[in-house]
């Protein structure tokens, strides 16, 4: 008997100027209606490339060998693009891109992009579109979703983009859906709440589904199988629960290790070192050895079997009996800052309010995104704010930097109204710390140049200082000097968000303003980024503001919490203890749809 998807040793090569990238290899997957697969593994591992693959959307350049690739039925190999077209994407397979700005039509609105694929193939007429777009927009959370269908994409934030994504996958009614870092850019609320659609329209209509994702608490949640990528290939696959809690490769373990914890003690994370290999050649050794701390002669003797460690538990490995997964965890270098230490950064009073219309003549509204707020930043201290999008949290950040004015309220650096300072004096005072390392570096200037830019801005050094100033933050961030001459698309995501730490060290400022630094991070370069955070407060006495949607992250670097709800402050206080007793309902629902994975035993948990 078939199954409803069957991969047999699909191979992926990409032909590149300096030779073929194998990007992925002797792949083999099944799934049967019903079921959901988690695939993980770091960037570079092979995850989309994967999907892509099933899709037909390799770049131009790729070339795709299978011995067998089925779906439905269907020999996906040997339909011809005519027929694949009509048949497969849509109302067979369904994807959900991971980056919805790129995938969303920046000059339609969201109402036709959501009912152009349903009209157009006959689906249904173009009311019932429209009604069923409405309806999906609503399920999917999207806030007064008539109103948005004659929105554009530019109009809505990431979270909401990501949500208008997931519906007008969902239009199509797919029998499989692949869904590529489908919450990444949500709040844990909002992840809840797809989360248990898809769930439910899984069930509902027997639909499979292929999760992609670095968070593995997600995919220890919602899958029933998991695949475990590296390199290119398949190190570690099986049941959800055997693979995540009784890991057999050591790639696995490392990642397990790096997940941050909302339950025991934080500690220091178990970052991998080195980044993914990049595989040119067929490889005659374990790819993951370099890496490994268990790698030994054998590993790089021949390239390792798969074994078999229980019933459909398969791994790549020339170790017959798995190392044990460390669960102690080394302490945090920084120790808490004082109770009575002073606020370096204070808000007080603070409001702003937004002037905007719906449509171009309509009337004009209020929009109050931060009403009466005061909060104090104290020296030493890593302040965590969390919250729904929408809550005010980046205005805040926003205001605190000086890049936006309050409508009434003031804010004070060191005891002076931020209005009394000059440019060069708050630069050198805060600096930020932006999400996306991809957007926030100059494509076109080396690192040296991009680190060097804030000193620039002062005009108080010459070349050769600021030069020097350069090589002791890339020091600092842990990056070799070697990198100095590169450009950002030569470096890994945790690098870039390392140089951006580096372009906010240079000044040497007291204070991070750090907006969702590692959502978009694989857990291991987050875990590298998190204890870098935790080096930094410790050799330099930072401040940190740490914006973030992520519980686990607050609960390993967080010596305090405020929680914001629809512009105002709605719980304040010690993050361990806000994070295990929260006294408002709004933070209990936010530490209650925080997706889990406590890999701690229990005799590591602290008691308060």
């Amino acid at each position: 008997m078939t199954s409803f998807l069957e991969i047999a040793n699909l191979n992926v090569s990409i032909r590149l100027p300096h030779g073929q990238l194998r990007a992925v290899r002797d792949t083999t997957l099944t799934l049967e209606k019903g079921q959901s697969l988690g695939i993980v593994g770091e960037s570079g591992s092979g995850k989309s490339m994967t999907a892509l693959a099933l899709m037909r959307l390799l770049p131009r350049s790729a070339t795709c060998e299978a011995e067998r690739l089925r779906f439905d039925g269907l020999d996906l190999a040997t339909l011809d693009d005519r027929r694949f077209a009509h048949t497969v994407p849509g109302t067979g397979i369904g994807m959900i891109f991971q980056e919805p700005m790129t995938s969303l039509n920046p000059v339609y609105t969201i109402g036709r992009q959501m009912t152009e694929a349903a009209v157009y193939r006959g689906l249904m007429s173009s009311g019932e579109a429209r009604k069923k777009a409405i309806a999906l927009l609503d399920r999917v959370g999207i806030p007064d979703p008539e109103g948005r269908m004659s929105q554009y994409p530019h109009q809505m934030s990431g979270g909401q983009r990501q949500r208008v994504m997931i519906a007008m996958t969902l239009m199509l009614d797919p029998k499989l859906l692949i869904a590529d870092e489908p919450t990444t850019a949500l709040d844990v609320t909002v992840q809840a709440q797809i989360l248990d659609l898809l769930d439910d329209l899984r069930r509902e209509r027997d639909m499979g589904m292929i999760l992609i994702s670095h968070d593995l608490a997600v995919v220890a949640q919602r899958t029933d199988a998991v695949a475990v990528m590296y390199g290119g290939e398949i190190v570690e696959q099986g049941p959800a629960d055997a693979v995540l809690r009784n890991p057999s490769h050591p790639y696995t373990q490392s990642l397990l290790n790096a997940i941050p914890q909302l339950s025991g003690s934080p500690g220091r994370l178990g970052a991998i070192p080195g980044v993914v290999s990049t595989v040119m050649e067929e490889p005659t050794a374990c790819i993951f050895a370099p890496r490994c701390a268990h790698a030994h002669a054998a590993c790089t003797a021949h390239r390792p079997p798969v074994r078999e460690h229980d019933a459909g538990h398969t791994c790549r490995c020339v170790l017959d009996t798995p190392p044990s997964v460390e669960t102690s965890l080394t302490p945090l270098r920084a120790a808490k800052p004082a109770p009575d230490a002073e606020a370096v950064l204070s808000a007080r009073n603070i409001t702003r309010v937004y002037q905007s219309r719906r449509g171009m003549f309509g009337p004009m509204r209020e929009i109050r995104a931060l009403d009466g707020l005061t909060v104090d930043l104290r020296k030493g201290e890593t302040l965590a704010i969390i919250g729904e999008s929408g809550s005010g949290k980046s205005t805040l950040a926003r205001i605190l930097l000086g890049l936006d004015e309050p409508t009434s309220g003031e804010v004070f650096m060191l005891g002076r109204p931020v209005a009394s300072l000059s440019t060069q004096e708050r630069a050198r005072f805060v600096q930020p710390v932006f999400q996306d390392p991809y957007s926030s570096l100059n494509p076109r200037r080396r690192l040296a140049d991009i680190i060097a830019w804030p000193l620039q801005l002062t005009g108080e050094y010459d070349a050769a200082t600021r030069q020097a100033k350069v090589r002791d933050a890339l020091d600092l961030v842990g990056l070799p000097r070697r990198l100095l001459h590169a450009y950002p698309s030569q470096l890994s995501g945790g690098q870039r968000q390392r140089v951006a730490i580096a372009r906010a060290l240079v000044t040497r400022p007291d204070i991070l303003v750090c907006d969702e630094p590692t959502s978009a991070l694989d857990v291991s370069i987050q875990a590298q980024i998190l204890n870098l955070l935790d080096d930094l407060k410790a050799e330099m006495g930072l401040t940190n503001l740490f914006i973030t949607h992520d519980m686990a992250v607050v609960h390993q670097i967080a010596d305090r919490v405020v929680v914001m709800l629809d512009g105002r402050m709605v719980e304040e206080g010690d993050a361990r203890q806000v994070l295990r007793a929260p006294a408002n309902a709004y933070t209990r629902r936010l530490v209650a749809a925080a997706p889990r994975f406590d890999a701690i035993s229990p005799e590591h948990e602290d008691v308060q």
